[in-house]
């Protein structure tokens, strides 16, 4: 009965210790997912104001970059896994949006867990990278992207880029695919005002905005994916610390009925060791 007792009081603290790890992932990954929310404003106003500027000096340039989106071709794909375990079935969700595209595209794979599901189904992809642990080390990463979406369109392994990423709202997973590159301008429209003075010709002008543009849009698919992941691992680190308190439950009730027995067991063996003395008198 006492080994019984042991057992069950060892399970019961390595159970509380469980959820204790529990609750400091959930903790980390609320306070990563509330740090990318708030920066999504901001990447949200740099990007309007590369898209105004680029707006501002298009009535000067030919329609040539609106054209430019129509022409067809090859299509890459930049798609935003999982960097880390315990965040449920989020890579397998993104991945099944694409399912069609996977073995027709090339892909820029984001997240360390993510690739490997990549490779688990026989998929080799055109280059990848890790997604940071904390936020702000995501402009940096978008600079390694677009240097790498670059180098694929100088070698010709695409024309077109779609990016594909997850977006936590409404308490669920929704996943987003939008075209990247080339750049659609037909949307933009010039405000009503004086076309600014500029020293560079509006082509090369609008070519460097329009990398820049790029680059606030990597950004924000970036912490859209990171912030996603994330409310994905605390929903998934929730349920997980509802089943440990399920699980202690048991255990406590299984400690106080094992007790209760081992208090009986002794009241019984004392009672007869008095019966037995009284005999023996």
């Amino acid at each position: 009965m006492t080994e019984r007792l042991a057992e069950v009081s060892a399970r019961i603290a390595g159970v509380r210790q469980l959820g204790a790890v529990v609750n400091a992932m959930k903790g980390i990954a609320a306070a990563r997912a509330r740090s990318a929310r708030s920066q999504m404003e901001a990447v949200d106003s740099y990007a309007a104001t590369i898209c105004t500027a680029m707006a501002r000096i298009l009535p000067a340039e030919s329609a040539g970059p609106a054209a430019m989106a129509q022409e067809e071709g090859r299509t890459g794909l930049l798609v935003f896994l999982a960097e880390q375990g315990f965040a449920g079935a989020f890579s397998e969700r993104v991945l099944e949006s694409v399912h069609d595209a996977l073995g027709t595209s090339d892909l820029l794979v984001i997240g360390t867990r993510g690739l490997s599901i990549v490779h688990s189904r026989e998929i080799t992809p055109y280059w990848s990278a890790p997604m940071p642990s904390h936020s702000p080390g995501i402009p940096k990463l978008a600079d390694a992207i677009t240097q790498a979406i670059y180098r694929g369109l100088d070698a010709r392994r695409f024309n077109r880029l779609d990016v594909v990423y997850a977006r936590w709202e409404g308490g669920r997973t929704q996943i987003i695919r939008r075209a990247l590159f080339p750049i659609d301008l037909s949307d933009i429209h010039a405000p009503t005002t004086t076309p600014p003075l500029t020293q560079l010709p509006a082509a090369a002008l609008l070519a460097s905005l329009g990398a820049d543009y790029i680059h606030a849009r990597i950004s924000k698919a970036a912490l859209h994916a990171f912030a996603a992941e994330n409310e994905a691992r605390m929903e998934a680190m929730t349920s997980a610390a509802t089943q440990i308190a399920r699980e202690l439950d048991v255990f406590e009730a299984t400690l106080r009925r094992v007790r209760q027995e081992a208090i009986t067991a002794e009241i019984i063996e004392l009672g007869t060791g008095v019966s037995t003395a009284r005999e023996g008198s």
